[in-house]
């Protein structure tokens, strides 16, 4: 299936730079020996449509017994999409969810008014050695649903829209595009999509969203005329058609957008919303720890430890 009828494949970028409004350089992180590259929020950008967050995750190598342990921890006003390239997760979550996610699958997590999870690498795949690149993106819901219940879905690669020509893929991950939508419960019109680009192939981004943008995760691409390497986030102008092209190794791109929302967001570490009182409010319930009684619950199976609000991080400001 094409995906996009009406736009040949030997199309040209239909704009020029002045359609390109930001290129965000994801900043490093270290997670403990595992680093991140971190390109939303960033200081010239904080969303892409309803999309605040998004870090590349990897490539990395494990020896046997290496792997990730991201304890439990709480989110709010928000949802996650974990999306793997290689390796995988073990999630659990506080609405009693197990579920391992692999290559081509999506997780979203809507955690609303409240939800924690856990993210760590099987004891099986830690026997082994292994290797982990993904991206994992929280998107920000829309005021009126940021105290919705929380959800989860579970959808394996076979049931994602799987769109080719001329040697190129775009599988659809969330939202709708290019004719196609993917079949995640949204609360906002969005598009995310993993795309690879043979050699010179042509990514016509859909024209019916907003906001758009595209991150590099491998090879290069190029916009009327200039290149840009893996590792970059391109944001374009809302209005213009675009069309990006893979250099000559190809290139593989997360493509991500969708209607703005009706206002910045306050962030402060795993918490999203519209109220910075809602983010303390937030911060108290977690810091009680009162998982009988209280809002937060810790997911079944990994209730032996969680991640604490320590003091220094008490001290960072509410960020919007």
């Amino acid at each position: 299936m094409s995906w996009n009828p009406t736009h040949s494949p030997d199309c040209e970028t239909e704009a020029g730079l002045d359609a390109l409004e930001t290129v965000i350089i994801p900043r490093a992180r270290d997670l403990g020996g595992f680093e991140v590259r971190r390109a939303l929020p960033s200081k010239d950008r904080q969303m892409v449509g309803p999309f605040i967050f998004f870090d590349q995750m990897g490539p990395a190598e494990f020896i046997t017994e290496g792997g990730i342990d991201v304890r439990p921890h709480p989110h709010i006003g928000l949802g996650t999409v974990t999306y793997l390239y290689k390796g995988e997760f073990e999630h659990r979550d506080s609405l009693g969810t197990h579920q391992m996610i692999h290559p081509g699958e999506v997780n979203w997590m809507l955690a609303g008014r409240g939800v924690t999870h856990s993210e760590r690498t099987s004891a099986q795949t830690r026997a082994t050695r292994h290797s982990l690149f993904g991206i994992q993106t929280w998107v920000a819901l829309p005021e009126d649903r940021e105290e919705m219940a929380p959800a989860f879905e579970h959808h394996g690669a076979d049931a994602l829209p799987l769109l080719e020509e001329a040697g190129s893929s775009a599988r659809l991950i969330l939202g709708t595009a290019w004719g196609e939508r993917a079949p995640v419960t949204m609360q906002s019109d969005i598009f995310y999509a993993d795309v690879t680009l043979a050699p010179g192939g042509h990514l016509p981004l859909p024209d019916d969203h907003e906001d758009r943008g595209i991150y590099v995760t491998q090879g290069e691409i190029e916009i009327a005329g200039e290149t840009f390497e893996a590792g970059r986030m391109m944001v374009f102008r809302p209005g213009d058609r675009i069309s990006v092209k893979a250099g000559p190794q190809g290139a593989r791109v997360m493509a991500l957008g969708g209607e703005t929302l009706n206002g910045p967001r306050y962030m402060w570490w795993n918490f999203v919303s519209s109220s910075p009182d809602r983010i303390e409010e937030a911060k108290k319930d977690w810091k009680a720890a009162d998982w009988d009684n209280g809002p937060f619950r810790l997911p079944p199976g990994d209730e032996e430890e969680f991640i604490p609000i320590t003091d220094d991080m008490d001290n960072m400001k509410i960020k919007r």
